[in-house]
């Protein structure tokens, strides 16, 4: 399943190694939950869990995973909100498609693009690719940090 011993969390960066396995998902969720609770953004919750849920369940699917190549999450906290990179060993960039609205799948990176700032794809060292996606902060209303 996952490999907590691979975790790596370093103040404001957190990494976990994940197998292929689809049970894998659910902790990668569960992971990311505690990670902003700790960092105190769960109030990006529903948005990063989801978006989470995709990747890495993409990830599972497309991907070349072997026990020397695993799935890899990085929560990485900044000033301004959240980045999730899911990294894997496949050279094969992801693209969101038209679906077919009687279909059961393939919508996962329309999700993610509906639900982050921003999104996409990079290239990463050594074989694969970093599927990367990015949630801001809400900005407060007025006289909170707001516009005047």
């Amino acid at each position: 399943m996952h490999e907590k011993p691979g975790s790596t969390p370093t103040g404001d960066c957190v990494v976990l190694r994940w197998s292929g396995d689809a049970r894998c998902v659910a902790f990668a969720r569960l992971e990311l939950r505690k990670v902003l609770a700790d960092w105190g953004l769960s109030e990006l919750e529903d948005s990063a869990v989801l978006i989470v849920s995709e990747l890495v369940s993409n990830a599972g699917l497309h991907a070349r995973v072997t026990p020397e190549q695993v799935v890899e999450t990085r929560y990485l906290r900044s000033a301004g909100g959240l980045r999730i990179e899911v990294r894997d060993g496949s050279s094969e960039r992801p693209r969101p498609r038209a679906v077919d609205p009687e279909a059961s799948d393939g919508r996962g990176l329309l999700l993610v693009e509906a639900l982050a700032d921003a999104w996409g794809v990079a290239e990463r060292a050594g074989p694969g690719k970093v599927v990367w996606a990015e949630l801001a902060l809400p900005v407060g209303p007025l006289g909170e940090g707001g516009c005047s």
